[in-house]
This record gives structure tokens, sequence and C-alpha cells, in this order.
């Protein structure tokens, strides 16, 4: 065989293998964009999530086609189940909060995400970009426009607290949070030695926050406070 002959035999099978990189660094790019959104909240499916659900939907949907072609049988067989799969995570991270419609946000960004990356692993790149564009859009600018027009809305928050080392500090801190208003889902306090440190997973509203962060400083023994 000629050297011609041989470029010629391997430059289409060269370009497929180039184009399924793109592909899958698009898919990356897309999730991971979303991802760093998600990051930034402080949620729990942040950007290594997001950006692996999305290669990994468009990987299937790579596998799925091809497979279906060669054989002669359906190609979105497989994609699928990518739905299905993509349901139980997004039922975790709901399940997660005990039940409550914390992390329903969270779900439905996993789900879109996969979406987009089927989208590339067919080849529908165009869809998968404005795709990207408007759950970026939705989560970034939607969220600060409720919050004008729904100023009650109810917010979970993580509180981190910093005591001096007096297990009353803790419990005075909680009471005022619960006197705020708030519900307390979980609580977790550890003792290091010159200080406690207690985590708070507490269910309110949004404008409750700024003035139970107030009296939560005010009490004596209370070193620092960090909210996410």
């Amino acid at each position: 065989m000629q050297w011609s002959d041989l470029r010629e035999y391997l430059e289409p099978e060269l370009w497929q293998r180039y184009q399924l990189l793109l592909r899958m660094l698009l898919a990356a790019a897309l999730g991971g964009m979303i991802g760093l959104e998600r990051e930034h909240s402080g949620k729990p499916a942040g950007f290594r999530t997001n950006m692996l659900i999305c290669l990994g939907a468009a990987l299937i949907t790579e596998v799925s086609f091809n497979v279906g072609l060669s054989s002669g049988g359906d190609p979105g067989r497989i994609a699928a189940q990518i739905v299905s799969g993509i349901g139980f995570l997004g039922a975790g991270t709901i399940l997660h909060a005990r039940g409550s419609v914390y992390g329903l946000t969270t779900a439905a960004t996993l789900w879109v995400v996969a979406a987009i990356g089927i989208a590339v692993g067919a080849r529908n790149y165009l869809a998968a970009v404005i795709g990207t564009t408007l759950v970026m859009l939705a989560l970034m600018i939607l969220g600060r426009v409720e919050d004008h027009l729904i100023p009650r809305k109810p917010a979970d928050r993580h509180l981190d607290v910093t005591t001096h080392p007096d297990g009353t500090i803790i419990s005075e801190v909680e009471d005022t949070l619960r006197g705020a208003g708030f519900r307390i889902d979980t609580m977790k306090v550890e003792k290091h030695h010159d200080s406690y440190h207690a985590s708070f997973h507490a269910f309110g509203v949004s404008d409750q926050w700024e003035p139970a962060l107030k009296r939560v400083l005010a009490i004596d023994g209370v070193k620092k406070i960090e909210l996410t």
C-alpha cells in the first residue's frame, strides 16, 4: 500500500476521532459553565458534578448512536436510559434535605445538564449552546428577580458559627434562630482546643436572615459567623 493510499484510508478515521474529541470537550465545557454557577451558589452539585453528567450523557449518546448504526438497531435505545439514571441523582439531591423542596432546582439543573449532553452527543450543537445559555440566565438572573418579586420567599442556608468553648453558647445560638422563626433541620458541633464550631442548616424566609444574624452576633462568646 502506497503512502497516498494509507493517508486516504487514515484521514477519515482521524477526522472522526478529532470530531469526537471536540464533542467531548464541548460537553465538558457546557456542563462546567453551569457547574461553576452552582458551585458559586454553594449547591451540593457543583462544578465537577455537572461537568461529569454532561460529559457522561454525551458519551453515552455517542456510543448509543454508533452501536445502533453498526448493528442496524435503534440508535437512541441506550441514550434513552440517561433520563431514568439522572432521575435517581435528582431524587437523591431532594431527599438529602429530608423531603423538603430544598434541592429541587438542583435536581432540575442536573436533568437539563444531561439533556445538554445528549444534544452534544447527537450533534445538535446549536440546541446545546442555546440550552446552556438559557439555563445560565435562569440561574443567575431569574433568582434575583424572584427575590424582588417575592421578598418573603423561603430560603435554606447553612450557618457556621465559631464560639468560645462553652456548650451553652451553642444552645443560645440555636434558641435565637428558632426564636427568629427558623426551622433547624440539622446541626453539627465540633469541639476544638480553644473553640466550638457549630454548623446549622436552617429554613426560613429571606428577609429574616439579616436581623437573625445580628442577634446571633450579639451573643456573648460568638467569635465568627459564616453564611452560605
